[in-house]
């Protein structure tokens, strides 16, 4: 009994059956009758012992009458009143969990995921995935010249291009300062290291104001191809190593990061212009 009753309340605290308030207040109207109908039953089975017994000071008939119009209604209306209240406790603390947990996952500053979720993502995909590193080329002049809310500024920027770009079937997320990663699945390579290089020729179209004048902002990338049985350090450690071969390559470009066994159209090297490396 302990056990299922919590259960019941960890599925609620998971937002089960309390989606909203409206869910509590249905809820709590069939609870409600299912606890009158069965606290009218124990009243009439309880007075029918003591009756059978003789111990019972009055008549069963005005028993039976009393029961029926008092036991119900009065059951009814005190269960809504707790069931509604402790309903409605469960429902704010579940919101209230789930609010946390997306925060959890969330980068403050550009609404998109964090390294964690990141992370989370791709242990959670299954099959090939593309994995993509990008970082804002002298991110450290921006904040230097501009000063640090318009490299802020920037940061978002890149964020706002890349959720732009990468819609489908992936994920984008600050991976730590300048610094974003992007994890596709269901996509072919050579898509989306395309997508890559869009990527980057859209960013390096923005313009940012500021009181010091208007600046533009570039990035560099690294992209890896990752296999069913290749962990998220490998891949990742990949994508990073290319995205350091494209910053000591001159910056604002993309590098490849192919396993052995990809030909060159499936790496993309063949249809995105972009540079390639060697595994």
């Amino acid at each position: 009994m302990i056990s299922v009753a919590r259960n019941w309340v960890v599925k609620q605290l998971e937002l089960g059956e309390f989606q909203s308030y409206r869910d509590v207040y249905r809820k709590s109207v069939t609870v409600a009758l299912k606890v009158s109908l069965l606290a009218y039953g124990i009243n009439l089975m309880c007075h029918l012992v003591l009756h059978q017994l003789g111990l019972l000071p009055y008549d069963l008939k005005a028993l039976l009458i009393v029961a029926t119009l008092l036991t119900p209604p009065i059951t009814f209306v005190l269960a809504v009143f707790f069931y509604v209240i402790f309903g409605c406790a469960i429902h704010d603390i579940g919101v209230s969990r789930a609010r946390l947990e997306e925060l959890s996952h969330t980068d403050m500053l550009t609404g998109i995921a964090n390294r964690r979720a990141f992370q989370t993502a791709f242990e959670a995909a299954h099959g090939e995935k593309a994995m993509a590193m990008f970082d804002i080329d002298r991110f450290k002049v921006i904040n230097d010249t501009y000063g640090h809310s318009l490299g802020d500024e920037a940061i978002v920027r890149v964020a706002t291009v890349l959720s732009s770009v990468f819609t489908k079937d992936c994920i984008c997320a600050r991976i730590g300062g300048e610094e974003f990663g992007v994890l596709c699945t269901d996509m072919p390579f050579g898509e989306f290291a395309a997508c890559c290089e869009l990527a980057r020729r859209r960013i390096a179209r923005e313009r940012i104001a500021g009181d010091d004048g208007t600046f533009g902002i570039t990035v560099s990338g690294g992209v890896a191809n990752g296999l069913p049985d290749q962990g998220f350090s490998q891949v990742f450690s990949r994508a990073d190593k290319a995205l350091y071969e494209a910053k000591a390559g001159g910056r604002n470009r993309i590098v490849l990061s192919c396993n052995d066994h990809s030909s060159p159209k499936e790496c993309g090297n063949s249809e995105t212009g972009v540079a390639r490396s060697a595994a």
